[in-house]
């Protein structure tokens, strides 16, 4: 990375679908061990900037470092050249992505949706992957459901699992594409509790959501996204009691209102 206290970093990033531009010039430094939260209304580019970090949408023009890596590209003789899939897919070890749905496997025990990553691409010993997936239960809150299958779990735990699921592969980034949009409301705080838990140990974390109480709470940033376009970008207290766009204030009224 540039910066070496960086583990993310987007330059000019631009991307559209046919005529409609989801991100404009996207500009973006994430530090280590920083939580920054990224919310704005539906179709400001929130959820494909998180997917063009992590490589599930590739970019029309720009620049994303992220986790030590130069997404999508090498390098070579000051030319940017594409890689190959099975070279991008080694760039996404090191980064975790949890998204709305949770995508657990449903024909295998929790256990072992934690456990499959780690053994089958990192051909890691099973004793070891085990015992880690066993502390990830712990550390989820949830060490009692191992021999469970996702179909007998709240939508809560479910996404709970999903969370120990990415960090079995010890990412150095957590990516969080509103992981909460698909509970019920008393599920949200025990999927958000863990979160909080992963910022206090200093997990480098970047979080799509309208769950402002999280913002507040466990962000060292807050970020609005308005027609493709970062607008707001400031500490949470700058960001709810002295946004300085016009479109953060206009956004605020009508969240927090709710």
């Amino acid at each position: 990375m540039d910066d070496i206290g960086s583990v993310v970093s987007l330059k000019n990033v631009k991307k559209a679908f046919g005529n409609n531009v989801v991100l404009s010039g996207i500009d973006l430094e994430v530090r280590k061990g920083e939580v920054v939260v990224i919310c704005g209304r539906s179709g400001s580019g929130k959820s494909t900037l998180l997917r063009c970090i992590d490589q599930l949408e590739t970019i029309d023009s720009g620049q994303i470092r992220a986790a030590g890596h130069l997404m999508g590209f090498k390098e070579v003789k000051g030319k940017l050249l594409p890689l190959h899939d099975s070279a991008i897919a080694r760039q996404q070890r090191d980064i975790g992505m949890v998204f709305q749905n949770f995508n657990l496997f449903p024909h295998i025990s929790v256990l072992e949706n934690i456990m499959l990553a780690p053994a089958r691409i990192l051909k890691r010993k099973r004793s070891e992957v085990k015992q880690e997936a066993v502390a990830l239960l712990e550390r989820v809150g949830l060490p009692d459901k191992q021999n469970a299958y996702p179909r007998q779990l709240s939508g809560g735990q479910q996404q709970r699992i999903a969370i120990a699921r990415a960090l079995a592969m010890k990412p150095k980034l957590m990516l969080f594409d509103e992981p909460t949009s698909a509970l019920d409301p008393e599920m949200i705080s025990e999927v958000l509790d863990v979160m909080v838990d992963l910022s206090k140990a200093g997990m480098t974390m970047i979080v799509v959501t309208h769950e402002m109480g999280f913002a507040r709470a466990a962000a060292d940033r807050v970020i609005l996204m308005h027609d493709a376009k970062i607008v707001e970008d400031g500490a949470p207290g700058d960001f709810f009691e002295r946004p300085k766009s016009e479109h953060t204030r206009l956004f605020l009224s009508k969240i927090l209102q709710h």
